[in-house]
């Protein structure tokens, strides 16, 4: 069976877990300028730079993907939010990026394959540090920094790398702007044709105010009419502001979707240092919630998550009834920031 068929029967058994967070377990090492940069010569100092471990440090990014992977997460992103040539040109790291993210994949893919169980690999895409539908220049609107047609191809160079590693799906997460994400559906999209090759998305949007709308000012609802076309295999929320503030949102979501619902919260806010306080049993307990109310199919931790964190919340999965997901609405649904249905 495929990986989109193995995955479709396990949730429909149960809930499934997915993995935290790498930046927060990269940052507790205290790692200097010279170990991410290894024996690179790369100009620029590259402390930060969480994706260049995956060349640099490998044994880094195997230990903390096998951390997840012992805490019961079923589902593993790779280490590369960042793996692009966008986000990589403030390190100067661009020529990188296609290896970086093969390695990534190749990483976690032995992580996964070793472990006891069904596991799958998500390839991490995150949002570039670029919008398309904001201009940076208050003076002129209609400035953008990067055009549609230069983000498919950045997001292409990296699906591309991330197909050849071996994962399961491509994970295009902490969505801000609902555009930027239609650009990395489209480079999916071609790097399927490309290859002949089945590359399942899961789409996860992340919230920018409590109201419930990320940065390019669409709803939950707006959002999912606007990438229902790429058949994800998930649709969900990340990041944000922690699992209690998600929740009426993510309640708004789940009611709606004709797909599989992934959510992965921070753990709480960050404190005045920028660090996560919030306890893995408070994050689970705030979870649990969700899963009674049946609100998911697939939950894991974002921000501040450590495998400690993924055990609590796969203590709370165990024995626990999925989402039931309803049937597709036949009536069109439009969107601009908000959306609109159009019954027949």
């Amino acid at each position: 069976m495929s990986a989109r068929g193995d995955f479709l029967a396990l949730i429909a058994e149960r809930v499934l877990v997915k993995d935290g967070a790498y930046g927060t377990m990269v940052q507790d090492r205290g790692l200097t300028p010279e170990d991410y940069a290894g024996t690179l010569p790369l100009e620029a100092e590259q402390r930060g730079n969480n994706d260049l471990l995956n060349l640099t440090q490998p044994e880094i990014v195997t230990q903390i993907a096998r951390g997840f992977a012992a805490a019961g997460a079923a589902l593993i992103a790779t280490n590369t939010f960042n793996a692009n040539a966008i986000s990589q040109a403030d390190y100067g790291a661009e020529h990188l990026v296609a290896e970086m993210n093969e390695e990534a994949a190749r990483l976690v893919r032995a992580v996964a394959d070793a472990a006891q169980g069904r596991r799958f690999v998500a390839g991490a895409v995150g949002p570039t540090n670029k919008t398309l539908s904001l201009s940076p220049d208050v003076d002129n609107p209609a400035y953008r920094e990067v055009t549609f047609e230069r983000m498919v191809e950045v997001y292409e160079e990296q699906v591309a790398a991330l197909a050849r590693g071996g994962v399961d799906f491509i994970l295009i997460e902490t969505i801000f702007d609902t555009l930027n994400a239609k650009a990395a559906i489209m480079a999916t999209l071609n790097v399927e044709a490309r290859i002949g090759r089945e590359l399942p998305m899961m789409l996860s949007m992340t919230l920018t105010d409590l109201s419930g709308r990320n940065l390019s000012g669409h709803t939950v609802e707006a959002f999912l009419a606007m990438v229902a076309h790429a058949d994800p295999i998930t649709v969900g929320l990340n990041c944000s502001f922690g699992a209690e503030a998600l929740r009426p949102h993510l309640k708004s979501l789940a009611a709606r979707a004709p797909f599989p619902v992934m959510a992965y919260p921070n753990a709480g806010l960050p404190n005045d240092l920028g660090a996560y306080d919030e306890a893995a049993e408070d994050t689970a307990r705030q979870v649990r919630e969700w899963i009674g109310e049946g609100l998911v199919n697939v939950v894991g931790g974002c921000c501040g998550t450590t495998p400690a964190h993924i055990a609590a919340i796969a203590r709370e999965a165990e024995g626990a009834a999925p989402r039931a997901i309803p049937d597709s609405d036949p009536a069109m649904l439009l969107a601009g920031l908000e959306p609109m249905r159009l019954a027949s």
